[in-house]
């Protein structure tokens, strides 16, 4: 993998996508497609994206039960993305039966806690307020379950590491020191989260939002 960025391309304009795509195709490691692009493009606009020629992250979230999961997901087959997510609070079935659908190729990876909640979000839907708690229990049923890694906040990534040696661990909510936090609540820096574990790091705003994405891609990865 050239870098450890996936650049998160997260509009419903298509031309602006690959403008962006090809502008930083040389200093990222692959290409974040979320709801609000599929949902604008489908499917063919994942091919259209591919061609650029770098490794499509395909963000979906998927959260339902384990077999309209499973058949969502054969039904992406043909896209064969580099890495797909499914939600873990779904649970071992869904987990089970979504990786069994997904291409051999394709990494399936299980969104623990989402980095834009924190302790008050838990408790307003009836969890524990520990962040923390709740990413180590949903990565080790994830584990548990055949997926390939999780996604979590760089806050967590290390101590999911410590019990899962070979995951593949997606970090988003990553900004540069001096970056903008926006939405995010828990966020570390490219860095801090490359040393705490994570195999990827998915950088959306301080790149697409930068005068100069290119730059903006270049800046963050020497510091990696």
């Amino acid at each position: 993998m050239s870098s450890r960025i996936y650049v998160a391309l997260d509009t419903p304009d298509i031309e602006r996508a690959k403008a962006i795509a090809q502008r930083v195709h040389n200093h990222v490691g692959g290409i974040k497609l979320g709801l609000e692009f599929f949902m604008a493009n489908g499917r063919q606009g994942v091919r259209e994206m591919a061609e650029i020629g770098l490794p499509i992250f395909l963000d979906l979230k998927l959260h339902d039960i384990p077999n309209t999961v499973a058949k969502a997901i054969q039904a992406l087959r043909p896209l064969e993305p580099a890495i797909l997510t499914v939600h873990a609070a779904g649970g071992r079935a869904m987990l089970e039966d979504a990786k069994a659908a997904a291409p051999s190729g394709t990494k399936v990876v299980a969104v623990t806690m989402l980095t834009s909640l924190d302790d008050r979000d838990l408790v307003s839907i009836g969890l524990n307020p520990d962040p923390h708690e709740q990413v180590v229990r949903l990565a080790e049923l994830a584990k548990s379950a055949g997926v390939d890694g999780i996604v979590c906040s760089g806050e967590e990534v290390a101590a999911a590491k410590k019990f899962w040696h070979d995951g593949f661990f997606v970090v988003p909510g990553v900004r540069p020191a001096n970056g903008t936090v926006g939405d995010q609540k828990r966020v570390v820096t490219p860095r801090a989260a490359l040393d705490a574990g994570a195999s990827i790091l998915v950088v959306g705003r301080p790149i697409t939002q930068a005068q100069d994405p290119d730059m903006a891609a270049r800046e963050i990865e020497a510091t990696l």
